[in-house]
């Protein structure tokens, strides 16, 4: 069982309740093999899914790890809402709380919304992304990912690529991997690359090649230009010429490695188009298991009710 009954951070996860997740999750792969691929461990449990960002993958994908789980669910989306009305968040939730709501599932650009809500209400809150700050989930299922891949990360070698900067993806893996002993280098633009970083005990470097001959593991990050208010860099091409990783580069390195990616791919800038389909590559791993990783956070954090 989950010590906290909110997903609201990695922060606040120690490795035991990482290794119980994904000990869950892996279960859960298992069913989602199986011919019939529903199982009635949440039935009568009601879910809103609250989302006030733009979202495809993470909202696809909870959507059907709740079905898949038998749960009742409301979709809920900020454009369209009484939100546009100038509603405040707290009033938005109690109003969907109101219908008897178990579990939020929410994403929102403010970083800390989803911590604030927990304070607030009676339902347990699960952060799928709040603005810069965190993305558990995501965090999550790159962890069963690469533990399929390469077993105990205690010592493995992992490279994050890319716009660190504007990226909850990137501090929800590193406290994951910290936690699990894996070392970790972050590589992009210094522009990119936040102040006083370091201090998560994470090394830091600007040459992409020299990166991916270090790691075991490539976690290559999307450039978020919806998010940058200047810019970080001359030009998209220029960031493709001088971070962008291709098939070529992958071919010539001394020993194989793997090549992860959140979505939705930039191709051409963050990746080529050979790299993203190429043997390397685990992205579609870890969307199947982006799902199984959903529905184990969905089961245990309903186990605590």
């Amino acid at each position: 069982m989950l010590k906290s009954p909110h997903l609201l951070g990695i922060k606040d996860l120690d490795a035991e309740s990482i290794d119980l997740i994904v000990k869950t999750a892996k279960e859960f792969k298992e069913v989602l093999n199986r011919p019939i691929k529903k199982v009635p461990s949440l039935r009568d449990v009601t879910i809103a899914n609250v989302f006030f960002e733009n979202s495809t993958r993470t909202r696809l994908s909870f959507e059907l790890a709740e079905k898949r789980l038998s749960a009742d669910t409301i979709n809920f989306s900020a454009s369209g809402s009484s939100v546009k009305k100038g509603e405040t968040l707290l009033d938005t939730v109690n109003n969907i709380l109101a219908m008897k709501v178990d579990m939020i599932v929410m994403r929102h650009a403010s970083p800390g919304a989803p911590h604030y809500l927990s304070k607030h209400i009676k339902a347990n809150i699960i952060n799928a992304g709040d603005g810069t700050h965190e993305h558990p989930t995501q965090a999550l299922l790159d962890t069963f990912s690469l533990r399929e891949k390469l077993g105990d990360l205690a010592g493995k070698k992992i490279a994050i690529i890319g716009d660190i900067l504007h990226s909850r993806v990137a501090l929800s893996n590193i406290y994951a991997l910290k936690k699990q002993g894996a070392q970790v280098r972050l590589c992009g633009p210094s522009t990119l690359i936040p102040k006083h970083i370091q201090s998560l005990g994470v090394e830091v470097s600007h040459d992409v090649k020299d990166t991916l001959a270090w790691c075991d593991a490539a976690n290559v990050l999307r450039i978020q230009l919806e998010r940058q208010q200047i810019k970080y860099f001359p030009s998209l091409r220029e960031y493709a010429q001088f971070f962008g990783i291709t098939r070529k580069m992958l071919d010539e390195l001394p020993k194989e490695i793997i090549l992860m990616h959140p979505g939705p791919i930039n191709r051409g800038v963050e990746l080529s188009s050979d790299a993203a389909d190429s043997p390397h590559s685990i992205i579609l791993d870890q969307v199947e298991n982006g799902v199984a990783i959903r529905m184990a956070v969905l089961y245990l954090l309903a186990s605590r009710a």
